[in-house]
């Protein structure tokens, strides 16, 4: 599957969203073929391709109550992540990472002597923006719902000392490790953390939630030992910097509710319906 098919797939999969939330989860294969001008036999094809289901099981899944559904049919409470991770098809999310923290001291100087190279790479949810250091990848964010200009302003305003190159051919190994293609081998990939101690606790607790697996905020709350910082967590992974990688995606209110994500709620919802596809 080419660059262009991924970002070709998440349009499809974003223009389901739209007819779902029109009122459309009751559309019909040749329904949902002709809204997207193809026909059924080659929407079904290229659908089932990019989501590893039909498009009617994966319409399923991306209503708007597949957050409530997945709370309570895979809800890690992160004491026993471990566990639950290492079962069946939910393997631990951080045995495909490696990484390291940016020390507090590295941290208070925003950047300063760090060189990021950057590039834009397509993913199975739009365009992405990756960034990284000699250390591994530090930045990975999406631009299909607040654009390109603005998602490259709020990556760089992290590090406003540090010096920025563009080089897609460096960083282009770190977007198969984050985004592996079809048929390639899966290589754990390096992440270089930049951020304040307690974002890093935040995070840490983030990458210990399998995949298709969701918690709460206040269960990292509890996790880090804090459970009174419920709202701090909210932002700690709204700030989280390096997206999908640090799944993010995976907290949920405790009401079932999806909360907010940095990069826009569609993308959220597709990140949750692709993981559920994947370990269905």
């Amino acid at each position: 599957m080419t660059d262009q098919d991924t970002g070709y797939h998440y349009q499809l999969m974003r223009r389901a969203i739209d007819l779902i939330d029109a009122g459309g989860r009751d559309l019909s294969l040749e329904d949902l073929a002709g809204e997207m001008h193809m026909s059924p036999a080659h929407f079904q094809r290229i659908f089932s391709r990019w989501a590893g289901v039909s498009p009617k099981r994966y319409q399923q899944w991306l209503m708007l109550d597949h957050a409530k559904d997945l709370l309570a049919t895979r809800h890690t409470t992160l004491e026993t992540a471990d566990a639950v991770g290492l079962s069946g098809s939910g393997r631990l999310h951080d045995l495909f990472l490696r990484w390291e923290a940016m020390s507090p001291g590295d941290y208070a100087k925003a950047g300063a002597d760090l060189n990021i190279l950057w590039g834009w790479f397509e993913s199975p949810f739009g365009p992405a923006l990756i960034m990284g250091t000699d250390k591994g990848i530090c930045g990975i964010g999406f631009s299909a719902e607040m654009g390109r200009e603005a998602t490259m302003t709020d990556l760089m305003r992290r590090w406003p000392n540090a010096t920025f190159t563009e080089d897609p051919a460096a960083i282009a190994p770190f977007a198969v490790q984050a985004f592996p293609r079809e048929g390639s081998n899966r290589e754990p990939a390096q992440l270089y953390l930049i951020g304040a101690p307690f974002q890093i606790k935040v995070w840490e607790a983030l990458m210990r939630i399998p995949t298709g697996h969701v918690t709460t905020y206040s269960d990292i709350a509890k996790t880090i030992g804090n459970p009174k910082a419920v709202r701090a967590v909210g932002t700690a992974v709204g700030r989280n910097p390096v997206s999908w990688l640090i799944p993010c995606h995976r907290a949920l209110r405790k009401s079932g509710g999806l909360g907010g994500y940095h990069w826009g709620l569609p993308v959220k919802r597709a990140m949750l319906a692709f993981e559920t596809a994947e370990t269905a």
